[in-house]
């Protein structure tokens, strides 16, 4: 992770280090000394296999309890580990390690988790050249780790926030009146160099959208038949139009969608329902 990214992601760890302990650690206080500054070594291990993510946020918590921790780190982020190996070994003053455990496992576990959910996902579609994109379905306030951990695990990122891109959905087009007013609108209107996508949900709203000369066509919630012949449809209209399918995709229905060869396919799931891995912390 580079380090621009920790740095605008640190008020983020200490804020989640303010919720874990808002007066302290009362159990590691009662047991260990302030003072006590022996050092003692232990290790952050994997109860499962998976793709690492979030090695750097999760030294910079114990950093940000006491600076001079020490680390020995044998894997980087984006690498595959098995269950039962070590992700990290720590060595300092023991009330450092225990008051970061939590937190520190708790943004590894997530991280690591769309990491690997992702990467699943990426090796399905890979062989027939579909990228995976993430969306906006982010964890408040996580949003930028989350769709770094979408990028670790070899997914692309869509709109980081409302300013990166249009993205005409129902909603837009039921206040404006018209798919084709809300497009000639936001070509219009558009700010230089933005492009343009549109979510349609029927293969009348795709042959419609694929005349108005926009840059992508989101097909939502298409069943596999209802998408082929939309992606037909689309490539014949215009071969600049990139086509990006979206709702209800799995590990189960995400190949049978890349052989029909969109250009893109975004999963929400793979940040809103990444299951957190197994990782523990223990103190040798």
């Amino acid at each position: 992770m580079q380090e621009e990214i920790v740095s605008s992601v640190r008020k983020i760890i200490l804020d989640a280090l303010k919720e874990d302990m808002v007066e302290g650690d009362i159990t590691t206080e009662v047991l260990i000394p302030k003072d006590d500054m022996s050092l003692r070594k232990a290790k952050i291990v994997a109860n499962s296999e998976g793709v690492l993510c979030g090695i750097e946020v999760t030294k910079e918590v114990f950093r940000l309890i006491f600076p001079e921790i020490k680390f020995i780190q044998k894997l980087k982020d984006g690498d595959t580990f098995c269950k039962k190996d070590t992700l990290l070994e720590i060595e300092g003053p023991p009330w450092a390690i225990l008051k970061g455990e939590r937190v520190a496992l708790n943004f590894l576990q997530r991280l690591c988790g769309i990491a690997t959910l992702t990467r699943k996902f990426v090796e399905l579609a890979l062989p027939y050249g579909v990228k995976i994109l993430d969306t906006r379905k982010t964890t408040p306030n996580l949003r930028l780790l989350e769709k770094y951990a979408v990028k670790v695990g070899g997914g692309f990122n869509h709109r980081y926030n409302l300013t990166s891109g249009i993205l005409i959905k129902d909603n837009h087009i039921k206040v404006v009146g018209s798919v084709k007013e809300a497009v000639e609108k936001a070509i219009k209107n558009a700010p230089p160099f933005s492009r343009v996508e549109v979510e349609v949900t029927s293969l009348k709203e795709a042959e419609e959208v694929a005349e108005l000369g926009v840059d992508v066509i989101m097909l939502d919630n298409l069943n596999l038949e209802e998408m082929e012949k939309a992606i037909k449809i689309i490539r014949e209209k215009s071969q600049k139009t990139l086509i990006e399918v979206s709702g209800g995709v799995t590990l189960e229905n995400v190949e049978g969608i890349a052989r029909l060869r969109p250009d893109f396919i975004s999963v929400g799931k793979i940040t809103h329902s990444a299951p957190s891995l197994d990782i523990s912390l223990k103190i040798l």
